[in-house]
This record gives structure tokens, sequence and C-alpha cells, in this order.
């Protein structure tokens, strides 16, 4: 009996991976979510600068799927001409951990790696 629990414990967790893999997946999400959590609010034009190599399209593409998945909200401001902002939401708040791991995990592979 054991055994199966450990079994349907494993599965629940591989479940785990997948789901979070599959909202963050492709090359953009985690660092458009890092210049967001960083600065706490951010505009789109700040987050396109942030991200190196990202176009106004992709990131566009990018920020409506993080609003769809509640990490990030979309306001937009009343100013000539129309501001919008992005913050993360109460869940989405909850990726800072898991983005500072990844920024420190990244830093010392880096390190490792290029010998610097």
């Amino acid at each position: 009996m054991e055994c199966k629990r450990v079994e349907q414990d494993h599965k629940r967790e591989m479940m785990g991976v997948h789901d979070a893999m599959d909202v963050l997946s492709g090359k953009w999400k985690i660092p458009i979510i890092s210049s967001i959590c960083y600065y706490s609010e951010r505009r789109f034009s700040d987050i396109l600068n942030d991200v190196p190599g990202i176009s106004n399209k992709m990131l566009s593409k990018e920020l409506k799927e993080l609003e769809v998945n509640e990490l990030i909200k979309r306001t937009v401001l009343d100013t000539q001409p129309v501001t919008v902002q992005y913050v993360l939401t109460d869940h989405g708040k909850t990726l800072k951990t898991i983005i500072e791991n990844l920024t420190s995990w990244g830093i010392e592979h880096r390190k490792k790696i290029m010998g610097k």
C-alpha cells in the first residue's frame, strides 16, 4: 500500500511540474515576470527595455498569456498618451522566491561554466 501512495505522490508532483512549465514555458515569461517582480510595477516600454531581444508583438502576446493565467494585472491609466501598467497579482507574487532562486542559480552556473 505504501508503494502505491508513493507512486501517486510522484505522479501528482510530476503533474505539478508539468503544469508549472506549461504556464511558464518559453524563453520570455520568466524574464518578464522578473522585470515586474523587481520593480513591482512596470510599463510596457520598461519591460521591453528590460528583456533583450523580445519584440513588441511577442511581449504583447506573452503579457496576455500571463494575464490569462492570473499572474499579472494590466491597468490602463487615464493619461495622455494612454499608459499601460503591469503588476504581479497576489498569485504572481508567489513566484518571487522561485525567480530569486533561479536568478541565484543562473549567476552561480555562469561562474562555474565561464570560470568567472
